[in-house]
């Protein structure tokens, strides 16, 4: 099986924490196309952390440190090299709306296409929730859309906060102290505490340190608002194992999997490998099973090749 190819990219220039993140759009070529993206390679400079780097390639913080093993997240150090994982397989879903796959940590949104124009794909990392206010599973729609928005905590969160000391008043306006960022989608289920937002704490997108919501970028969620209206579908999914054909390749995508807290767990291989040997069938392949196992043990993220067949079914 041929390596992994990666882009190397050698970053001159110093980034600021604060900068814009590369928005990740992506043409897709028709249906059958499954993966979006490339892995690239950056050379750190003195004044990088990795969370800079993480806002700042459209990754989270968390996949980020998870690939990039024994450097420190807040001094890689100049001439580091630091692998960012810009590649995704497409979640099995439909390919409407906002699609949220929970273990990958990641929204992938797409566009109503244009009479005679391809279809796109926009994706983001984010945070999710955890802890007792779980983040539920399966299709819903925006239902209210607001800009600079006020945040009013839910009571069991008051409670929490002053248990813990630290008490949060009924209501906090629009603000740099704002937990929702600029920009706040709420979602039509349950009741109606549910959010796609942005954050006023952007390192920990990519974590599960929200209590229930799905927080963006600053800059994700300022780019993702003006597209989405009211009525938006928005898929829920927990797919930590993802599977495709290219170009007569199956390529294998691992994330660690999420508890009913919305906690990231290790993988249990047994699951793991029965997810992918559903997703294979009964197709004739060349499957490099030791390799699959090492790559689904390590749940990183990292796209892998692990089969290769003549014939790739399905065309794809």
């Amino acid at each position: 099986m041929r390596p992994r190819i990666l882009l190397v990219l050698f970053w001159a220039i110093a980034a600021q924490p604060a900068a814009p993140a590369v928005a990740a759009v992506y043409q897709l070529s028709g249906p059958a196309q499954a993966a979006v993206g490339e892995e690239v390679v950056v050379t750190a400079v003195f004044e990088d952390t990795l969370y800079d780097l993480a806002r700042k390639f459209g990754v989270g913080t968390e996949e980020l440190i998870r690939v990039n093993p024994g450097v420190d997240p807040w001094v890689p150090g100049a001439g580091t090299k630091v692998l960012i994982p810009g590649r995704h397989l497409l979640p099995t879903a439909p390919r409407e709306g906002i699609v949220v796959n929970l273990p990958e940590h990641r929204l992938y949104y797409f566009p109503k296409p244009k009479r005679g124009a391809p279809q796109e794909v926009i994706t983001y990392p984010v945070g999710i929730g955890k802890m007792d206010w779980r983040t539920p599973l399966g299709l819903t729609h925006v239902s209210q859309m607001e800009k600079n928005p006020t945040w009013v905590p839910p009571a069991s969160i008051r409670r929490e906060h002053a248990l813990n000391g630290d008490p949060i008043p009924a209501r906090v306006p629009p603000g740099p102290d704002n937990p929702l960022g600029s920009h706040a989608m709420r979602l039509a289920v349950g009741d109606g505490t549910y959010l796609i937002h942005g954050t006023n704490n952007p390192i920990a997108v990519g974590m599960p340190v929200t209590h229930g919501c799905i927080r963006l970028y600053p800059d994700d969620v300022a780019a993702l608002f003006p597209l989405v209206r009211v009525g938006t579908p928005v898929r829920l999914i927990n797919q930590p194992v993802k599977v495709a054909w290219v170009e007569g390749e199956l390529l294998l995508e691992a994330h660690p999997p999420v508890d009913g807290e919305g906690q990231s767990i290790a993988p249990d291989l047994d699951d793991f490998g029965r997810l992918l040997r559903d997703a294979v069938g009964g197709d004739t392949l060349a499957v490099n099973w030791d390799y699959a196992g090492e790559v689904l043990a390590k749940a990183d993220g990292i796209v892998a090749t692990v089969g290769l067949a003549a014939t790739p079914p399905g065309g794809r």
